[in-house]
């Protein structure tokens, strides 16, 4: 039997746990220190057993996941560089950061464990065991960054057992990781809490701000509503590469800036054709580092009573799993709008095909 101890059993480890859950030979043990989350893990059947003893839970383990915050993941290492693990034993995470918990890593004696630095990049603006999905991570990246001397064994061990999630194992240099994750992550989620609270700002004279902010702003700055506690360990933790990335990012701003002081229509024009060609370039459905949102918008729904409940019913009768729905217009004589959300675009692509033989008007 193989032993696989998460420790961090929410949106992240919940969803490694269920991915390994019930498959031959594996058996998955959650920790956390907190025993009302021991229970809720338990409740909600995503581990085999729960403990609040560290040891426990890493005694045997022949694979260690650290699924808790960025902030606390040399804490972690540190603690279990002073048990005694069994030997090639395999110590991985699931930080957005690499280049840190490698480091740390490195300064500590593990004896015969590995520690093999990960990132799967996948995620979802729900939180919590409550959001686990054993379908998170599929068509996904999984990024590994191994240590140069970390054996080739080991590194083929933590990517055969990790096929389980159906997620894109890749190699990455820890360092070079960090580089991009800043680049198309971590910057963007500083971009997007720059632009609310500029907003936010000129809210406090004239509440219009808010009330056309609706819609389109919303969706854009979505990514802003990251947890606070979470993102200030990210940032922190990666910031000379953010140092960097924004000393670029204000160039970028400085070059509109210079197009529209010297009213420069053709230079803006040329921007916008520039990123359009990269954007377009694109994978589209592939899942990445940054959430996908699978939303549908149902266009002229009569406003009569029921109509709402016979969508949902249509939906819910063929087996389309419907995550949230938003009315985002209904006024007397006037038909509605629509949002639908789903889990993943298997179930979004159904929607639109039922939906439109129902004779509804149905965009992406």
């Amino acid at each position: 039997m193989i032993k696989i101890a998460i420790f961090g059993v929410g949106l992240i480890g919940g969803s490694l746990a269920l991915c390994f859950k019930g498959k031959p030979e594996l058996y998955v043990v959650g920790h956390s220190n907190n025993p009302r989350s021991v229970d809720k893990y338990l409740k909600h059947g995503v581990v085999d057993h729960a403990t609040v003893s560290m040891e426990e839970a890493a005694t045997d383990a022949d694979f260690i996941f650290l699924c808790v915050p960025v902030g606390n993941m040399e804490d972690y290492l540190n603690q279990l560089s002073r048990l005694k693990l069994k030997p090639g034993c395999i110590i991985t995470d699931a930080g957005s950061t690499k280049a840190s918990i490698t480091a740390c890593a490195e300064r500590l004696d593990f004896e015969d464990a590995y520690f093999i630095g990960g990132h799967p990049m996948a995620g979802s603006e729900k939180t919590g065991v409550e959001a686990a999905s054993p379908y998170l991570y599929e068509n996904a990246f999984y990024v590994l960054t191994p240590m140069e001397q970390t054996p080739r064994e080991a590194y083929d061990r933590l990517a055969a057992l990790l096929r389980w999630t159906r997620a894109h194992i890749i190699k990455v240099d820890s360092s070079l990781h960090d580089d991009i994750v800043g680049a198309i992550s971590h910057l963007p989620h500083i971009i997007a809490v720059a632009l609310v609270n500029q907003i936010a700002g000129y809210n406090q004279s004239n509440n219009l701000y808010e009330n056309l902010a609706a819609g389109g702003f919303r969706d854009l700055t979505r990514i802003a509503s990251g947890d606070p506690i979470i993102w200030r360990d990210i940032l922190s933790d990666n910031r000379e590469v953010l140092l960097k990335l924004l000393v670029d990012w204000n160039s970028e701003i400085a070059h509109f800036i210079q197009l529209l002081k010297d009213d420069n229509g053709q230079g803006i024009e040329a921007e916008f054709r520039k990123a359009n060609e990269f954007r377009s370039s694109l994978p589209e459905r592939r899942k990445g580092v940054l959430s996908s949102v699978f939303e549908i918008y149902v266009d002229e729904v009569p406003d009569h009573p029921g109509i709402i409940g016979q969508i949902t019913m249509l939906l819910g009768n063929n087996k389309i799993n419907l995550s949230n729905i938003h009315i985002i217009e209904s006024r007397e004589d006037v038909p509605g709008n629509l949002r639908l959300s789903f889990r993943d675009v298997e179930h979004m692509d159904r929607a639109i095909e039922l939906l439109t033989q129902e004779n509804y008007t149905v965009h992406v």
